[in-house]
């Protein structure tokens, strides 16, 4: 399952740095499946949906930091726990209920984030 940001985030930024997936974006800046990551070219969304891997975003969030499901691996393959949670002055980084996924779907993302 991915992390998300809930309204109590403060925006003191301590989450952004720790994301080994460069999910974390500061509200109102756009994202990129490029960003931090090894991926090029298309690339298939949880959706099925798909984008060029450049492709700018649109904001998720555009008063507090956002995390975005499709690079969110939970930090699986990386850490022991979640990271952004780890740091979380205000514990504002909490499970998203909307995506559901196995620790194997999760170091399965993480694989294709970083050929």
């Amino acid at each position: 399952m991915a992390i998300k940001i809930t309204d109590e985030c403060i925006n003191c930024g301590a989450c952004e740095p720790e994301c080994p997936n460069n999910a974390i974006y500061e509200g109102g800046v756009e994202w990129a499946m490029a960003d931090g990551t090894t991926i090029k070219g298309s690339y298939v969304l949880m959706d099925g949906s798909s984008i060029d891997a450049d492709q700018r975003n649109a904001p998720l969030a555009v008063d507090s930091y956002y995390i975005v499901p499709n690079k969110c691996t939970e930090c699986q393959g990386f850490h022991e726990e979640p990271q952004c949670a780890a740091v979380c002055p205000v514990d504002c980084c909490v499970p998203d209920e909307m995506y559901q996924e196995s620790e194997e779907e999760l170091l399965a993302k993480k694989e294709k984030l970083h050929i």
